[in-house]
């Protein structure tokens, strides 16, 4: 979409977070969110930290996962494996991880990348116990209560 189009759902709050990353902005629109949760979806959002702080201050319920590179330098290997970006984009990403990896005390859970069969499985595990929060289960759970009587 276009920056002015961008600009007017930011201004219209249309926007669950938004955030200008490297160069490109990126958003997650409240309706798509609201749609996905309607059906029945289990919503994962791929932000970055000024996104993060966004959804927990409007939806302080949401859980949220660090996904931590094993080392700086198994991150840099891995951006320039890639292919995918210019030499001095890859510098700019490793300069923000650097100041993005020492806010993952702010976040419910830790899952470090080492192996990807492994973080797929550890973040596959908080999705499912996710789903079984108190939070999330209350209302199947007043309706089995309220069948028991008084």
């Amino acid at each position: 979409m276009s920056r002015r189009l961008f600009d007017g759902m930011v201004r219209r709050g249309e926007f669950v977070e938004w955030a200008e990353v490297h160069g490109q902005l990126y958003g997650t629109s409240w309706k798509a969110l609201r749609h996905a949760q309607a059906a029945g979806y289990d919503v994962l959002l791929d932000i970055d930290v000024q996104g993060h702080r966004q959804v927990r201050r409007r939806l302080p319920e949401a859980v949220s996962i660090f996904v931590l590179p094993p080392s700086f330098q198994e991150l840099e290997r891995r951006l320039r494996k890639r292919h995918l970006d210019e030499p001095e984009e890859i510098e700019r990403r490793l300069a923000d991880a650097r100041q993005e990896v020492k806010r993952w005390e702010e976040y419910d859970f830790l899952i470090v990348n080492d192996a990807l069969g492994s973080a797929g499985r550890a973040l596959r595990s908080v999705v499912i116990g996710t789903r079984f929060r108190r939070l999330v289960q209350q209302g199947q759970a007043r309706e089995i209560v309220e069948g028991f009587g008084g």
